[in-house]
């Protein structure tokens, strides 16, 4: 299953409020998220409005997902910005992933600036009803 608790979290909000969320030269920005489990399956979004889909970057390593994308600065030369409130730069999100996921059948689909990953239940993971025989007084219970 998805790790519910993330002990660098309330680290990621203090330094994105003394380096700003457009994140740094140092770092990448954070990339808002909603995860939910939906029958067999986890559905994770991400928001990442403005990023083209070629510049989305997904792996896993030893059951860590890792996403990664890009929004560029927009080249125009000349201009003065009044506002600049929107994140720019590199985006990066990592996910601890369960021994009760299947990572080899991982879907990510990309529309209207979400990005969607669903990630299957494994199938040992699954609920099962075990049978129960009895002959006697005694009763055997099989897995």
């Amino acid at each position: 299953m998805l790790m519910r608790t993330d002990p660098f979290r309330g680290l990621d909000r203090l330094t994105q409020q003394l380096l700003g969320a457009n994140g740094t030269l140092t770092g990448p920005a954070a990339m808002p998220m909603d995860a939910y489990r939906a029958g067999d399956e986890y559905v994770v979004a991400f928001d990442l409005p403005g990023v083209h889909p070629d510049t989305i970057d997904l792996d896993i390593e030893q059951n860590v997902l890792t996403v990664k994308a890009e929004r560029p600065r927009p080249d125009e030369d000349g201009a003065e910005y009044q506002v600049a409130e929107r994140p720019r730069g590199m985006f990066s999100r990592q996910l601890f992933l369960g021994e009760t996921l299947d990572a080899e059948h991982i879907q990510a689909n990309y529309e209207t600036g979400v990005l969607t990953l669903r990630i299957p239940v494994a199938e040992r993971a699954k609920p099962r009803k075990i049978a129960i025989s009895a002959s006697g007084d005694t009763k055997q219970i099989n897995a």
